[in-house]
């Protein structure tokens, strides 16, 4: 039955609606209990959502009309009109917020009527009861600006997102808890974290449900659980959750692959919550959407895919994802030909600034995939905007012909500039920075503790030892069996002068776990250094709970080295600053001194595989040159980068594909501008980043020996 003929089948059913309700009314009003029978009214779903949809018109129901967004006749229906989802996902949190209203006009143009965004619980509540909801984090005012802009909302709260965000959205707080819990189940050592977060986000949310004026129409629960368990108590906890803090009114929902297994674990059944689908673009959908069909209570089932593929995630290693215009496009046209709704994902990937990226694993837990810091997605709107592209263009034509609107026109791209060569300066290196820390943050154990333990989310963590070195001609063997995610393994004589520089031995990797053979250093005693880099927590999959750092016990020729100290290296990051913050002493040199009065030189031509931090800067003359920017990182090997104490994320541009970092406008200054680089293995001999104006993503995949150690299969985006 086409949408015209439903259109009538429902005003015939309503139409006997009035008659007797008027009956009631004028019954009720003369035993005077009016006001008693109205307080007894059951919430506004089901079949009474017909009868308030279609008698707006009455001057006697002006006070029950309210903006409505509803599901019958198996449609969305928005204040009594029938309604096309065509949304796209845009995360506030991959995007600076003065940039907001730029991607939202872009994905105007594009023809988008609704924003998808999840809600990272770890960028709000970095630490346990400590909340952030300004800058980047100010998700009511971005919903705000949705609204603004006239688009509708659909939020998906959690608790768990995926998203290719570190741990899937979790705060990794939540792995020092004990007892240790169950993530993503029906655990109550679990869910009373839940709650109090749920305690936190959903009423600061509860005034922008489109009932209360606001633009959400939709509220997802959970994410794809279908995918990860079976707990149908967790997602009626979750429901229940939703329903005291967000009302009766605003449609819950959840969204599972299209399959009957994901389907089955993953949707509630009844008419309580809303079930939506997602599936690979190309797959045929209108099978899937009658599959989705028995999933939802009768007419309540809207064909929705709430993630319609335009691009694909890329893993350091691989060759940049790609996919091509026309056929997503065609792909797309399939689904809105037959009045079904899509949402892309993503119509604006972004960036995933400091170190949010997730992982991903194979088969087994070894098999770790850490995700670039750009999250272009190959989305119709790149990284930095720019909508002059095939995939665009595409896209919004088929937008434009079943939507039937005036779209906006087309905004030129952000213009870009290149600020040409930066030249750095070794500051210094970073074992030296371990003197500024506070004892108090360093921890002393016989076993190494994972970074959780030490109260650190992210960053760097060095773990040192002594050993006596046994008379051996062939040197030691250094094996641990699980280091998370990448270590560094430098050493020095105990014994010798403080000034003398430890010496890499070699790296060990989570995803090649091999023995590393140490020196024979001829030394009475030997210090051991591991630095141990978190690259990002795992954010799919039945490995979630990704502790970082050494989370095993550490051989030496097969016996169990103690002793060891830890020293916390976290850096900023993009919603929280440390504690000890380096940057104020490197740009203004005090390091050099704190360096020198310890008898160590730093030379700018020392050229050396330890870890160190490199200054530059560069100037932005007049206001009109602030301009985005890229930093290429050519001949660098592997760090991450900051300006202006801004963390830009990781660069790995002999691994690749990412050969350069975006930097946002609004991150420099006018006049001097500071660039910071933490590398951590060998420097560009000439000791300088250029900046360009454009990105670059075919560095490292031909030439990287260690991409081959890389999977290039391509796990599901779930």
């Amino acid at each position: 039955m086409n949408c015209s003929s439903k259109l009538s089948s429902m005003a015939k059913r309503r139409h006997l609606r009035p008659s007797l309700f008027f009956l009631l009314l004028i019954f009720l009003t003369v035993f005077g209990v009016i006001v008693p029978v109205f307080a007894l009214l059951p919430s506004l779903n089901s079949h009474s959502h017909g009868l308030f949809r279609h008698h707006h018109h009455h001057s006697n129901f002006k006070k029950v009309h309210t903006r409505k967004f509803e599901i019958d006749d198996d449609m969305f229906w928005k204040d009594g009109k029938p309604f096309q989802i065509i949304g796209g996902d845009l995360h506030y949190f991959r995007t600076l917020p003065e940039y907001w209203e730029d991607r939202l006009l872009r994905a105007k143009a594009l023809g988008l009527n609704t924003i998808q965004t999840y809600i990272p619980w770890n960028l709000h509540e970095p630490k346990p009861g400590n909340f952030t909801f300004s800058g980047i984090a100010d998700i009511v005012s971005f919903i705000q600006l949705c609204q603004k802009l006239d688009f509708l909302v659909m939020l998906r709260a959690g608790p768990y997102i995926c998203a290719e965000w570190d741990f899937g959205g979790f705060p990794a707080w939540l792995l020092t808890k004990t007892p240790a819990s169950r993530l993503r189940s029906s655990d109550p050592g679990y869910l009373q974290w839940v709650e109090r977060w749920w305690g936190i986000i959903l009423p600061k949310v509860a005034p922008l449900l489109y009932n209360n004026g606001g633009p959400i129409i939709m509220v997802q629960i959970e994410n794809e659980f279908g995918s990860y368990g079976d707990d149908q108590a967790y997602l009626h906890h979750l429901v229940t959750l939703a329903r005291g803090y967000l009302g009766d009114e605003i449609i819950l929902y959840t969204t599972d692959g299209g399959t009957r297994e994901t389907l089955e674990k993953g949707t509630i059944r009844g008419n309580a919550v809303f079930s939506a689908i997602d599936f690979s673009t190309g797959e045929r959908p209108w099978p899937i959407f009658n599959l989705q069909k028995e999933f939802n209570a009768p007419g309540k089932s809207p064909p929705l895919t709430a993630e319609f593929y335009t691009g694909w995630l890329t893993h350091w290693g691989e060759n940049m994802a790609t996919t091509d215009a026309n056929t997503t496009a065609a792909a797309l046209s399939e689904i809105l030909a037959g009045k079904g709704s899509a949402v892309l994902y993503m119509a604006h990937g972004g960036t995933n600034f400091g170190f949010y990226n997730g992982a991903n694993t194979g088969d087994d837990v070894l098999d770790y995939k850490p995700d670039l810091t750009s999250y272009d997605y190959d989305a119709p709107i790149k990284e930095s905007g720019d909508i002059d592209n095939a995939k665009f263009e595409a896209i919004r034509r088929v937008i434009q012909h079943y939507s039937g609107a005036l779209l906006p026109s087309v905004p030129s791209n952000n213009e870009k500039i290149g600020y040409g060569p930066i030249h750095l300066q070794k500051s210094a290196f970073l074992f030296d920075l371990i003197h500024m820390m506070n004892p108090v943050d360093v921890a002393v154990s016989e076993e190494p503790l994972s970074m959780e333990a030490m109260d650190q989310s992210f960053g760097f963590l060095l773990y040192t030892t002594e050993y006596v070195a046994k008379n051996n001609e062939d040197g030691h063997v250094l094996f641990i069996p699980e280091v998370h995610d990448r270590a560094q393994v430098f050493l020095s004589c105990s014994s010798e002068n403080k000034g003398v520089r430890p010496t890499s031995v070699g790296i060990i990797e989570r995803w090649s776990n091999r023995r590393l053979n140490l020196p024979n250093t001829r030394c009475d005693s030997n210090t051991l250094y591991i630095l141990v880099e978190n690259m990002g927590r795992i954010n799919y999959g039945r490995y979630l709970a990704d502790r970082k750092g050494i989370v095993s016990s550490v051989y030496l020729d097969n016996s169990v080295l103690h002793g060891w100290k830890m020293i916390p290296i976290p850096f900023n990051n993009l919603n929280e600053i440390p504690r000890i913050s380096f940057f104020s002493q490197i740009a203004h040199s005090g390091l050099n001194k704190i360096i020198a009065n310890r008898g160590l030189e730093v030379k700018s031509d020392n050229i050396s595989s330890e870890p160190a931090l490199y200054t530059g800067y560069f100037y932005v003359d007049k206001v009109n040159l602030r301009k985005d920017t890229f930093l290429s990182f050519g001949g660098w090997t592997k760090g991450i980068a900051f300006v202006n104490e801004f963390n830009l994320g990781r660069f790995w541009p002999v691994v690749g594909p990412q050969c350069n970092l975006y930097v946002p406008a609004p991150i420099l200054r006018l006049g001097k501008n500071v660039l910071v680089i933490l590398e951590l293995e060998s420097p560009n001999r000439d000791l300088v980043v250029h900046s360009v104006d454009q990105p670059d993503f075919t560095c490292g995949s031909s030439k990287s020996n260690l991409s081959q150690l890389l999977s290039h299969q391509q796990s599901p985006r779930l």
